[in-house]
């Protein structure tokens, strides 16, 4: 008779939580929605935050990034077909974004708050699964780029703002609804676009709205299986970078030859499909003019760095929920992780953190909504974005990395979230410029239309409301403004760094409980800001108010924590 060992209890063991509604348990994001008269979106919401903080939803997302994409180049004759093949996880959460509005609601109306509710969408997706929301963020951001062109945009505007989920791999003419992806970067230049090689030959006439044959290469080109692409790439008449749209599949009803390589075996972002790819005389649209190839992009860039901002906020935001629920459970030496107090310290900053980059990428939010007729929303798009992009995205790459070291090895392993959210965070820091390309970006703008750092600066003030340290913040920081322009960019990093935190402390004094504000004034602008978490004096904070609302203690009860558990027990 086989001997059964039973060597050991498991005891003191919490998986991270599910069950819980994403949105009713932030706090920061309910204010905000109360404080901007969004109160259309709360229903809306708390349906999606419910859906997404399932059991079931963090597995399908697990799923989603265990099974990767495979790259299928021939059918089962030989043909070259160029497809890729998702896990039906994929296309659940891929269904899900267009149903929601995610990608759509900020264009299919007027409605005030539709910008704050879309930001808010984006940010509890990436809570749970994040390389959907590369496709998503990507079609978005071409919205306003093809509402320029006329003559395709009356092609394409019910298939870009339907809320169908179409996976058919067919010409654009017979779906209902499409995806747009893009295809910048080649071997030689990376973010130094002007180097690209791929050339465009027109087939008749040149110019804007006709038809050109592209012959070159991409280095990234995401997402592969997107119905169409914009693309950057040198005219033959005029050797001018110039902007094309380039579907999957030609009008006459055949394959475009955009032939893929491979697809980009990554650190992260493992349940979406980046490729190399080449253009052996793909057909494509011009956009704009010639010469004009890479301002039309960035107009679409800045879109895409919106929600690089709006990512990283929801891995932040993931990151310390799971952190402050898994130390309410865990014991050591004699007590709750949670009331330790060195432990406190970190979850404390954690809390900061995430506050203030929440209010940052709900007010960049509220900026693209208004657009740029209005200066002060132009100067918050144009200024404030990429300093976000720098700052917010750097931030969540050394806050899931300390959050993995909550869970000690648990963190460390595979079957939680948590690694996940490392290797994710990483992507929305490269993604759209790194962080020297962002943060030079701030300077440029600076130096083009002095006017918008001015309106930043009069802003800044108001909420600062005259307080002393803020005001004090606000003079050191005009101070670094006029330097030396060639020391200057030597100092960008530090330049944007200080520009970033002070906009954070002026909205986090404007729009947080004091509890919060004065916190994260001392930890950030009073006295120097340690690179690591936790290492903060919190002798005069309150860090039990500010982790109470971060996350309410009663918020998990009921929540169920082993997820895959909860999965097998619901296919049984």
């Amino acid at each position: 008779m086989k001997q059964t060992w039973n060597t050991h209890n498991v005891a003191n063991q919490f998986p991270e939580i599910a069950d819980y509604n994403l949105f009713t348990t932030d706090q920061v994001i309910l204010d905000y929605l109360k404080n901007n008269e969004v109160n259309w979106a709360f229903p809306i919401l708390e349906k999606i935050g419910e859906e997404l903080g399932t059991a079931e939803a963090v597995y399908q997302a697990y799923l989603a990034n265990k099974h990767t994409p495979e790259h299928k180049p021939f059918d089962s004759r030989g043909n070259r077909k160029d497809t890729v093949e998702f896990h039906p996880s994929w296309h659940g959460f891929m269904q899900y974004l267009k149903e929601s509005g995610l990608i759509t609601r900020p264009f299919e109306d007027s409605q005030k708050g539709r910008w704050i509710f879309a930001a808010v969408n984006f940010i509890l997706h990436a809570q749970i699964e994040d390389g959907s929301l590369c496709p998503a963020t990507m079609t978005q951001a071409s919205i306003p780029v093809l509402q320029k062109e006329p003559q395709l945009w009356n092609q394409l505007e019910s298939k870009l703002l339907s809320r169908e989920y179409d996976l058919r791999d067919l010409p654009i003419a017979d779906k209902t609804s499409i995806w747009i992806g893009m295809g910048m970067t080649e071997k030689q230049g990376g973010s130094d676009v002007r180097t690209n090689q791929t050339v465009a030959t027109p087939i008749e006439k040149s110019g804007q709205g006709e038809a050109y044959l592209l012959r070159g290469h991409k280095w990234f080109f995401s997402a592969p299986m997107c119905d169409a692409h914009l693309v950057v790439a040198r005219t033959s008449d005029t050797d001018a970078l110039a902007c094309f749209f380039v579907p999957r599949w030609k009008p006459d009803g055949t394959k475009n030859p955009i032939i893929i390589q491979r697809l980009k075996d990554k650190v992260g972002n493992k349940s979406n499909s980046s490729s190399e790819v080449e253009f052996q005389d793909a057909y494509g649209i011009l956009m704009g003019e010639e010469g004009r190839g890479i301002p039309t992009i960035i107009e679409m860039a800045t879109y895409t760095r919106l929600s690089c901002v709006l990512g990283a906020t929801g891995i932040i935001r993931q990151a310390i929920v799971q952190s402050i629920a898994y130390t309410r459970k865990r014991k050591a030496f004699g007590k709750r992780l949670y009331d330790q107090p060195l432990m406190r310290s970190v979850l404390t900053d954690f809390a900061l953190e995430s506050e203030a980059a929440t209010l940052t990428a709900l007010r960049l939010a509220d900026a693209f909504e208004k657009g740029d007729h209005d200066h002060l929303s132009k100067a918050w798009k144009r200024l404030v974005t990429p300093a976000a992009k720098y700052w917010v995205c750097k931030r969540s790459i050394t806050l899931t990395a300390e959050a993995m070291e909550v869970f000690g090895g648990n963190g460390y392993v595979e079957d939680g979230v948590l690694g996940r959210l490392f290797r994710e965070a990483p992507v929305n820091s490269i993604w759209e410029g790194s962080g020297n390309v962002m943060c030079l970006d701030v300077l440029r703008a600076m130096r083009k239309d002095v006017d918008l750092a001015q309106l930043i600066f009069s802003e800044l003030q108001k909420m600062a409301n005259g307080n002393e340290t803020l005001n004090k913040a606000l003079a050191d920081l005009a101070r670094l403004l006029h330097m030396d322009p060639e020391q200057m960019e030597a100092s960008a990093r530090y330049l944007v760094e200080q520009l970033i935190l002070v906009i954070q402390a002026c909205l986090v004094y404007k729009h947080s409980p004091s509890f919060v504000s004065e916190a994260f004034i001392k930890t950030r602008i009073e006295y120097p800001m340690s690179p690591n978490f936790g290492a903060i004096d919190t002798s005069e904070i309150q860090t039990g108010l500010i982790l109470e609302r971060a996350f309410p203690e009663d918020a998990a009860q009921g929540s169920v924590s082993n997820y895959q558990d909860t999965i097998n027990q619901i296919h049984k």
